[in-house]
């Protein structure tokens, strides 16, 4: 019971993880500029917004005229997000709380450990290129140093905190394997310090 339960909250952690990524992908707050006191502009990964009270937004037309930086994070969110997705489909079929393969405990085990460790690598590239967005940022505002540059936006914490439950989720369904491993193995040796139970000898 314990195990099942810890591989619930492992899907669940990584199902709010996965949203909080698709979140993060689709929202246009990845950079953002104010120019004087009322004019905002933000960038995302897939469109642009600016004006004052009401924010007009335009979709990126030109895939090739994009920074490096917005290109590879869309690639690899993009990697993330379909990451996630199989490893949902996967952890789905190897929890212990579904009807799935049915008396293949074994192969049921191995295969909630596949998806969890699929769900940790979505995660892990998550926070990776969310971080090098981040830095390339920051270092393009100490090159420029000036009041009009792009700072970070609220989508990447959003992604910095999809990547982290995405990982931490999968922690939590790929470690079933182990702790499993570790309490047959744990068994195995109480049986063989256990002394025989033989028939009595009658002979002194």
């Amino acid at each position: 019971m314990a195990s099942s339960g810890l591989q619930l909250l492992g899907f669940f952690l990584s199902l709010v993880g996965l949203a909080a990524t698709v979140g993060a992908t689709l929202m246009v707050e990845w950079k953002k500029q104010y120019q004087g006191k009322t004019h905002r502009i933000f960038e995302g990964l897939w469109m642009s917004c600016s004006g004052n009270e009401r924010t007009t937004c335009e979709f990126h037309q030109y895939l090739l005229k994009l920074p490096i930086e917005v290109q590879a994070t869309r690639a690899v969110m993009l990697i993330s997000v379909f990451l996630s997705t199989v490893a949902l489909m996967v952890s789905t079929v190897g929890m212990k709380c579904t009807r799935f393969m049915d008396g293949k405990s074994e192969s049921k085990s191995t295969t909630a450990m596949i998806g969890g460790i699929m769900f940790m690598i979505a995660g892990i590239l998550t926070i990776i290129m969310t971080s090098w967005y981040v830095k390339k940022i920051v270092d393009n505002y100490h090159e420029t140093k000036t009041l009009q540059s792009f700072e970070f936006g609220n989508a990447v914490f959003v992604s910095w905190a999809g990547g982290l439950l995405t990982a931490a989720g999968g922690a939590f369904l790929g470690c079933q394997r182990c702790s499993r491993s570790q309490a047959t193995s744990s068994m195995s040796s109480n049986n063989h310090l256990l002394p025989p139970m033989g028939p009595k000898s009658n002979y002194v």
